[in-house]
């Protein structure tokens, strides 16, 4: 009798156990769920002003979670590589990538961990990410993402925070996340992901390629938890409209029908094209995969369509354009800096780009030159814009390809609707075309929440079920709508975010400083650089490249004073001691 190979067994398996699954939620559940969803959404009473629709076909929403989600049509493309490091070259086909997770899931069971348990994943793009993302998913566990390159502090405050109690990171930083479980004064276990075989284990570290390797796995034992499509999956961190970050409280229905969206047809020629015996899409994700753009956009929906990920751990040009020489990368998912790079760097030459169908910019606004700066360099490639938040999964806006309109983020996909509403009417009735307000959303990818955090919930998120982005936009006649400023306070460098008041409440920490206020000034590459406005202490004196070492010690690369300090007498402040950074900026940045 001829043997059936590990990896098709378990595809078999986990094809039974998606059906089981299924078949009993659909005798109970499965109707009701989906005349709920489309209640819920399309029965929200008639308002007053103008509410605009999206002109893409509705979807339907997906009734299983994430993991079962990108493995629903695995069967097409099992042997097809699902990532590869474009550094290492090292890679898991579809078939091998759901061993792991699976594998991941039974094993974290076994550790003790219960659905609803926090984990964190502190990595770099790697192949390792959706293993170790999807498998934590499958044994009913949420996952929280961490910036790898945060510092102990961070690390520790975002572990405290989620309640995580298991860490996933790399050999390189396992010395930070091991810094950061002693300041949390948990016991915090830590796995770590080698490059190769040989690469020495850190001292207490545990062997994720153990956790993963299937052999000798009884894959009958994963427990299939009750999880429900509302149930949270994901716990990015967020600053929202204001403050620190927060958790953001994502659900497996979040981020199907963010997925599902994504695949609405916007012009003649579709985003991804069929993953065929002979074809197969190829990304290039230089986003890092812990942000909710590249999570989302880049990662989970690509696996459901069998696409090839090409992972980058950081973005320097010349591995960027190895990658896009080697792997002929179809689809990219970029930032404007990135974008404005390309478009100037000299050693941007036809074989980096002639491979190129699809562009998709979104995290920050995109300009008109500098986007066909970057089209002259790559004719015939058709250029998208999106626009979203953590908060909604993350895209509700994008326009359509072959548009070119480059100064528009396009319009609600689909069962997502916009309005703008003057800042200063409470009734939040929609204003008109071409009036700018601030832009409201709804839909089914909106978030269910801020962890432990009901004040900035209700803030943010109004009973009706719209939620105020902290952005100001309008739209035209053709209801393509446009960002034109921000009212949140968020700092958006190379399209990371930076909350001032995380930052002040540092510079506050200083021994010499007596009060402080950040803002964000324009850069011609980073797009922002955080500037800080600072009050010496009464008989102190500090200097700027004092401050400026000070703060980098202790944050992110990219939360550093590049923009400078100024020393002042006192920070402008409203009656209720609100800090009036637009004043800040009118005054000494104009």
């Amino acid at each position: 009798m001829m043997s059936i190979p590990a990896s098709a067994r378990l595809v078999n398996l986990a094809r039974k156990s998606c059906i089981r699954f299924l078949s009993t939620r659909q005798q109970q559940n499965e109707e009701l769920s989906r005349t709920c969803e489309y209640e819920r959404f399309y029965s929200y009473p008639a308002e007053p002003g103008f509410v605009k629709n999206s002109p893409f076909e509705s979807i339907n929403i997906p009734n299983c979670t994430i993991d079962q989600y990108v493995w629903s049509n695995i069967q097409q493309w099992e042997n097809k590589v699902a990532a590869v490091c474009g550094i290492t070259d090292r890679q898991y086909t579809y078939a091998e990538m759901r061993d792991h997770c699976a594998a991941l899931a039974v094993r974290l069971q076994k550790m003790g961990l219960k659905q609803g348990t926090s984990i964190a994943v502190c990595l770099p793009n790697l192949p390792e990410f959706p293993i170790a993302a999807l498998g934590a998913l499958e044994a009913g566990l949420v996952v929280t993402t961490v910036n790898p390159i945060y510092t102990p502090d961070e690390i520790c405050r975002q572990l405290l925070d989620a309640d995580a109690n298991f860490v996933i990171t790399t050999v390189e930083r396992f010395n930070v996340v091991k810094e950061a479980c002693a300041l949390s004064k948990k016991s915090i276990m830590i796995a770590a992901v080698r490059h190769k075989a040989t690469e020495p284990l850190p001292e207490g570290a545990i062997d994720f390629a153990e956790l993963i390797n299937p052999h000798g796995v009884d894959f009958s034992s994963l427990q299939r938890p009750n999880i429900s499509i509302e149930d949270i999956a994901f716990l990015p961190y967020s600053s929202g409209t204001t403050g620190l970050p927060k958790g953001v409280q994502l659900t497996h229905r979040n981020i199907t029908s963010n997925c599902e969206m994504l695949k609405a047809k916007t012009g003649d020629i579709s985003i991804i094209q069929p993953t065929t015996s002979d074809y197969q899409d190829v990304l290039p994700c230089v986003l890092p995969f812990f942000h909710i753009y590249g999570l989302t956009v880049t990662l989970i929906s690509k696996l459901w369509h069998g696409c090839k990920i090409v992972t980058l751990p950081r973005f320097h040009p010349d591995s960027f354009l190895n990658v896009m020489t080697k792997y002929k990368g179809s689809v990219l998912h970029l930032v404007p800096p990135i974008i404005i790079m390309l478009g100037h760097h000299d050693k941007v030459q036809p074989r980096h780009t002639e491979s190129i169908r699809i562009v998709m910019s979104g995290a920050a606004p995109m300009g008109a030159p500098d986007a066909e700066r970057f089209t002259s360099r790559a004719p015939g490639v058709e250029f998208v814009q999106g626009y979203g938040l953590t908060e909604t999964s993350p895209v509700v806006l994008m326009s359509s390809v072959g548009s070119n309109n480059y100064a528009s983020v396009g319009e609600p996909l689909p069962n997502t609707q916009a309005k703008v509403v003057d800042i200063s009417d409470p009734t939040r009735t929609g204003l008109g075309p071409n009036k700018v307000g601030e832009l409201l959303v709804r839909g089914p990818q909106i978030m269910r929440g801020y962890h432990n955090r009901k004040d900035a919930t209700d803030e943010m998120l109004h009973e009706d079920g719209w939620l105020r982005t902290g952005d100001m936009a309008y739209y035209d006649e053709n209801n393509h709508f446009y960002i034109t400023d921000r009212l949140k306070e968020l700092i958006k460098v190379k399209g990371f975010q930076v909350p001032p008041a995380e930052l002040e409440e540092l510079l506050r920490d200083h021994p010499k400083v007596a009060d402080a206020a950040v803002i964000g000034i324009p850069h011609p590459v980073n797009g922002e650089v955080p500037r800080a406005f600072i009050v010496s202490k009464t008989g102190s004196e500090v200097t700027e490249k004092e401050l400026q070492e000070f703060v980098a010690g202790k944050v992110a690369s990219y939360k550093r004073l590049d923009g400078g300090v100024e020393f002042l007498e006192a920070i402008p402040k409203s009656a209720t001691g609100k800090i009036l950074r637009r004043e800040l900026k009118l005054k000494y940045c104009s």
